[in-house]
């Protein structure tokens, strides 16, 4: 539908995993992640992970070949063909990776669904490496916002993405990470968050829930996602088209008014 504009984080909301973790395990580099960790920001990591597989020699094939392996529930995959069907601006807003995310949702067959995807950015150089890079550089240019990662927030992104669209919008909000919250807390009335029951983002959330403008409705499966997500839709279309009539039969009735008023405000002719 026209107007809503859903907003999907991507690990353990879309994908029922971390892809980060995913790539590192399934390609035996776990304990020096987990060794590198302490020493410097996650996004770096990363980086720096993809430069020690290639020294290994990973191949992007390998990568590619792990991320096919990627957890999700299929009411997932359905419900993101109906919203995408239904005439739903879809984007994502994850702090993973453009690479990752494009392969696991092209193997999905959902690549066709996003309009947009913000992420930190992923390509293969010219040695066959894949560079994994900040969303924002943070040693130029910081966000400076004390909720959200160095490399991202996600409620400039949110923001920017409802300023970018004309008209009367409205979000639903789905994630699961502390990453999430700033944006949830940014929403408007109107606007509806589905945290992820049991996760980080829902565990803020409920530390003070009036602290949102928008409806929280959290979800734990795939099942919950697609029916939860799919009923405000259906919701969101029931009441604009309901604001649209009322404003159209609100604009015939002024108009009779006025065409009424200026009928009886006409001389009428004395006979003598």
């Amino acid at each position: 539908m026209a107007g809503v504009i859903v907003i999907f984080d991507f690990d353990n909301t879309i994908i029922d995993c971390d892809s980060d973790n995913l790539v590192v395990d399934g390609l035996g580099a776990t304990d020096l992640f987990n060794e590198l960790l302490p020493t410097m920001p996650w996004n770096s990591l990363m980086d720096r992970m993809m430069k020690e597989l290639h020294s290994q020699g990973k191949t992007i094939e390998d990568i590619v070949e792990v991320l096919k392996t990627t957890p999700i529930h299929p009411r997932i995959v359905a419900a993101i063909k109906a919203a995408h069907a239904l005439g739903c601006d879809l984007r994502i807003v994850s702090d993973a990776n453009v690479f990752f995310i494009q392969t696991i949702l092209k193997h999905l067959g959902l690549d066709k669904c996003f309009s947009e995807i913000n992420t930190n950015p992923g390509y293969v150089d010219k040695q066959g490496r894949l560079r994994i890079q900040p969303f924002c550089d943070f040693t130029v240019c910081p966000h400076g916002c004390s909720l959200c990662p160095p490399n991202m927030c996600k409620s400039v992104i949110t923001e920017g993405i409802r300023a970018s669209i004309e008209g009367r919008k409205r979000i639903i909000y789905l994630g699961d990470g502390v990453g999430d919250y700033c944006p949830s807390l940014n929403l408007r009335e109107g606007d509806f968050v589905m945290p992820r029951k049991n996760f980080p983002v829902f565990d803020k959330i409920c530390q003070n829930p009036l602290a949102l403008k928008a409806e929280i409705h959290e979800w734990t499966d795939g099942e919950e996602f697609e029916h939860i997500l799919l009923k405000l839709i259906n919701r969101i279309t029931i009441e604009e088209t309901t604001a649209a009539q009322f404003i159209t039969t609100d604009f015939k009735l002024e108009t009779l008014s006025v065409s009424g008023h200026e009928v009886f405000h006409k001389a009428l002719p004395v006979l003598q």
